[in-house]
């Protein structure tokens, strides 16, 4: 048997007062309204019913903070996947617009040559594909129900874009993929299928900061 049902969660928003892209870097956990937004996640899963029997986690802080409540309310252990994690970027650390932002340093332009790649950081194309890597391990490591796999913005996009038939390279700020959202997907014919797209903690959204990858 394989699992009824994957569904990617987004991280909450991350304590992030200094508003530079955080990347993969260490030490950025979830503010207190990003906790509240993981909540809101977890508590929508739990509404549906669903059989939720796993629960796989990015290693980095923040997601392993947003999987906490999901955990506690479906009483399961979380583990991890590197292939969940946010993409390399070569801006990590730094403020991208502003005085001083590194986008207005001409020593970074060389890196913004090929937004199609992108220039900057991870490969579009590796990251639809690790990600894609992941969401069909989870669905074959369980003897039926469902897996949450909470990952970042960008490679959950690059899933539903690629399981969409869509262009993998796309204006970053289009995306649909908001904090703790939820997207489903399920197995239909011959492939994966995005089943649905949930934004439990959008009343929230109006205070977040999301400013820390691209």
């Amino acid at each position: 048997m394989v699992a009824s049902q994957v569904h990617l969660v987004r991280h909450g928003e991350v304590f992030n007062p200094e508003r530079v892209l955080y990347g993969r870097l260490p030490g950025f956990g979830l503010s207190p309204l990003g906790r509240k937004m993981a909540e809101a996640a977890a508590a929508d899963l739990v509404d549906r019913g669903r059989p939720v029997v796993r629960i796989v986690s990015s290693p980095l802080q923040r997601t392993l903070e947003s999987a906490e409540p999901i955990a506690a309310l479906f009483n399961l252990p979380v583990s991890t996947d590197d292939q969940l994690i946010e993409p390399k970027n070569r801006f990590e650390g730094t403020r991208l617009t502003g005085p001083g932002g590194a986008l207005r340093d001409p020593r970074n332009w060389p890196s913004l040559a090929n937004p199609l790649r992108p220039s900057w950081g991870e490969p579009f194309r590796s990251i639809a594909a690790r990600m894609l890597a992941a969401v069909d391990d989870a669905w074959n490591s369980v003897d039926g129900g469902d897996v949450v796999l909470v990952s970042h913005q960008l490679p959950i996009w690059m899933v539903h874009r690629a399981l969409a038939g869509e262009r993998l390279a796309h204006d970053p700020r289009k995306r649909r993929c908001e904090l703790s959202s939820i997207t489903t997907l399920s197995w239909r014919g011959e492939g994966f299928v995005e089943v649905g797209y949930a934004n439990p903690a959008g009343h929230l959204q109006v205070l977040a900061t999301d400013v820390g990858a691209v």
